[in-house]
């Protein structure tokens, strides 16, 4: 499902199966990627199921996707969904090649570039369902600051409510709303990564209200593709 056209597709995304809205700066939408990504929705892979549930009893399905991508060309895997950490290591190891499962991976590397006395905080979908259990399988620290969006706002009914439409204001200030608690609870917040895949569209937002970096979905596949596919200078020899 879905391909931007032109150069060769570095990066396969396994998509959740979702009826909302994929606006541009959402990972789902093509447009928002400044190289060609391949989508591949995994059967069964609900919101509900990989927030709410065990994402591991989908683990089949998910490696089964994800080698198609491969099949198709594909250097490495991401996911759209932050909650699919438990998956990471075995889905790497399942199939073979660079696998991002999740933008918390980046917490440890935006924490060591903080001062000292600084922390990064995260802002979720669902607090109350990201676990220790969560952090620690991609090595960050259990008592980082964690903020969830409001349960009955716009932005959780939309994106765990499976909604077909979206208020993307209402998402907005359901994310500033968030952001300026996760501001009050850790007044030694440093920066601010995003977990949910859906909240990218919102960074530039919440980097105005807070004044703090802010790390998403987007600027961790930017780092993953320029891995895959390092960028060639005009001074660099061919090869």
């Amino acid at each position: 499902m879905g391909e931007t056209q032109g150069e060769a597709t570095s990066i396969g995304i396994l998509m959740l199966e979702t009826r909302f809205p994929r606006i541009p700066g959402d990972v789902g939408n093509a447009r928002t990627w400044p190289f060609p990504v391949r989508y591949r929705v995994v059967p069964g892979a609900t919101p509900e199921a990989v927030v709410r549930g065990d994402p591991t009893t989908l683990m089949k399905a998910f490696v089964e996707a994800g080698q198609a991508l491969i099949d198709q060309g594909c250097d490495g895997i991401a996911t759209t969904c932050g909650f699919l950490v438990p998956l990471q290591d075995r889905l790497a190891a399942a199939l073979g090649v660079p696998v991002a499962t999740s933008s918390l991976m980046q917490v440890p590397a935006v924490q060591a570039t903080l001062p000292a006395g600084r922390r990064v905080g995260i802002l979720t979908i669902a607090a109350d369902s990201l676990t220790a259990g969560h952090l620690s399988a991609v090595g960050v620290a259990v008592d980082t600051p964690v903020v969830g969006t409001a349960p009955e706002g716009a932005f959780a009914a939309t994106f765990l409510g499976d909604r077909p439409t979206i208020d993307v204001s209402a998402c907005r200030a359901d994310m500033l709303e968030a952001a300026d608690r996760l501001s009050a609870t850790a007044p030694d917040l440093g920066a601010i990564v995003l977990e949910c895949t859906n909240m990218a569209p919102y960074a530039a937002a919440i980097r105005r209200r807070t004044g703090l970096p802010v790390y998403s979905i987007y600027s961790f596949m930017l780092w993953f593709q320029a891995g895959l596919a390092p960028r060639r200078f005009a001074a660099s020899p061919d090869d």
